[in-house]
């Protein structure tokens, strides 16, 4: 059996659930945008957001309509914050499909990103709870503030290991966080296991951004993303700013400063690609991740052990090990 169907098991039927609400809510009597909402539902992935959502508050208690709005709102926040940050980095490809501007065009794509966050906010104001709003509205701006900060990045000639996990904390792990946070939330009022469940969403998040920039120095077809693509955006991840800091090399640094002023050739870019492999880079974002496997697995230890803790743990290591 796959570890995913092995995570998803102890929560099979609320799956279903929450595909069921998820896909009640992705339909307008406008056609173009019908068309639109019907591809990129049919493109929802893996559903770790959910499965995470669902999880957390089977741990703490019973899933309830509260769970699956909440899970809904944030899948659909992710949704319409990958259409409109590929219209943002001018990406032709989202997991080796056309996105949504290259299939249409970027009106397009900024309009349905926001009918769906609407979507979002109006899933989760059904759940009649502030608090759980709150989560959405507060991840919605941490986000953006993400987004911002990377872009400014790529403009600041400073390559920073700092500004890096700050990054990745509010670009991707504010979402994981927010996912954990809100099932535990939907279900309990023990402040003391939702904050446990806070931070190790966002611990595992921290993990998955990791692995994720790691892929950027893969051959491999399977990942459908191009080797190389964050460079081509003039973002430098963890492997190469580690290889920077700990050899020092000048021509490299300059090499990676045209890189982030987008001046870099193709060449140029497999060049600091074999560069960061050579000096450590992978086996240093490797180590790091897995230590981040490992707080989180650890911020379980406290819960009795039940189907649905070991599907968070499996789901942690799913996270670290992946291959797409």
């Amino acid at each position: 059996m796959d570890v995913l169907k092995l995570i998803k098991e102890p929560i099979e039927a609320e799956m279903e659930e929450y595909r069921r609400v998820f896909d009640s809510c992705m339909q307008s009597d406008n056609a173009l945008l019908q068309e639109v909402l019907d591809m990129v539902s049919s493109r929802m992935g893996k559903m770790m957001r959910p499965i995470l959502t669902l999880l957390s508050a089977k741990l703490l208690g019973k899933v309830n309509t509260n769970s699956y709005l909440t899970a809904v709102a944030l899948e659909l926040l992710h949704t319409a914050t990958l259409i409109h940050d590929d219209v943002v980095d001018e990406s032709d490809e989202r997991r080796g499909q056309s996105s949504v501007n290259k299939l249409y065009d970027n009106k397009i794509a900024v309009l349905v990103g926001d009918f769906i966050l609407a979507l979002s906010l109006q899933n989760v104001s059904k759940a009649n709870s502030a608090r759980l709003m709150g989560v959405v509205a507060e991840t919605s701006q941490m986000l953006s503030s993400g987004e911002l900060l990377q872009l400014k990045s790529v403009y600041n000639q400073e390559i920073s290991e700092a500004v890096y996990f700050r990054i990745i904390r509010e670009k991707t792990a504010a979402l994981f966080r927010a996912c954990a946070q809100a099932g535990a939330l939907s279900v309990s009022s023990d402040e003391i296991a939702i904050e446990r469940l806070r931070n190790f969403g966002e611990i595992v998040g921290m993990c998955f951004q990791i692995r994720d920039d790691i892929f950027d120095y893969s051959e491999s077809q399977q990942i459908g993303k191009p080797t190389g693509n964050d460079m081509k955006e003039g973002k430098l991840t963890l492997p190469v700013i580690y290889a920077l800091h700990t050899t020092g090399n000048e021509a490299m640094y300059n090499l990676a400063k045209a890189v982030k002023n987008l001046q870099a050739t193709e060449a140029e870019i497999a060049e600091l690609i074999a560069f960061t492999k050579a000096n450590g880079g992978i086996e240093y974002a490797c180590s790091k991740m897995y230590e981040y496997a490992d707080k989180a697995k650890s911020l379980l230890d406290v819960f009795p052990d039940s189907a649905v803790k070991q599907a968070l743990l499996r789901y942690v290591d799913f996270v670290a090990a992946r291959t797409i």
